[in-house]
């Protein structure tokens, strides 16, 4: 089992009636397809499963507060560059990924890093509701069921002819 990374993109429909999708899950072998800007792929992929568990669900945002809240992404990656062609990997059907129409408040969540709250005021009431880490981590374990079930007949498709994996990142 891999570790995942999921990510939020501008929302597109795969098909006539479908639910818009605007987050998305790959396992993190798809950021060793050629087809990906390298060797940038292959160092996100190298920082995403540094030190993780197998089947955890990484969000970029936590990559990106890894690497001090993104100052460091100009030394690791062109992130938006490898995000950009991995959607175009998966509606090429050149690697699987789950797709997910997640609402405002949770795609907020995975936006933001592991340490963030998100303030909101509900339309209804005017109350102000403010969410936070364990809101973070339902959010993770639903998208983790929805991984779950995705999964249950095979593992999500990395790709074909992957290149190696890199050891140098290091996120400390």
């Amino acid at each position: 089992m891999d570790v995942y990374l999921l990510f939020a993109h501008e929302p597109y429909y795969p098909g006539p009636g479908t639910q818009e999708v605007n987050t998305s899950v790959v396992v993190a072998g798809s950021l060793l397809q050629p087809q990906v800007l390298q060797p940038d792929g292959a160092r996100i992929h190298d920082l995403l499963t540094q030190g993780r568990c197998p089947g955890e669900i990484v969000p970029l945002s936590t990559l990106t507060h890894e690497l001090d809240g993104g100052a460091r992404w100009p030394e690791v990656a062109n992130w938006e560059a490898v995000i950009e062609d991995l959607l175009q990997l998966f509606r090429d059907h050149d690697c699987d990924a789950l797709g997910l129409g997640l609402p405002e408040i949770p795609r907020a969540l995975v936006c933001n890093g592991p340490h963030g709250e998100i303030r909101a005021v509900d339309p209804t009431s005017g109350a102000h509701c403010t969410y936070g880490l364990a809101d973070r981590v339902e959010v993770l374990v639903e998208v983790g069921k929805h991984l779950a079930w995705a999964e249950a007949g095979a593992c999500l498709w990395p790709g074909d002819g992957l290149l190696p994996p890199v050891n140098s990142v290091d996120a400390s």
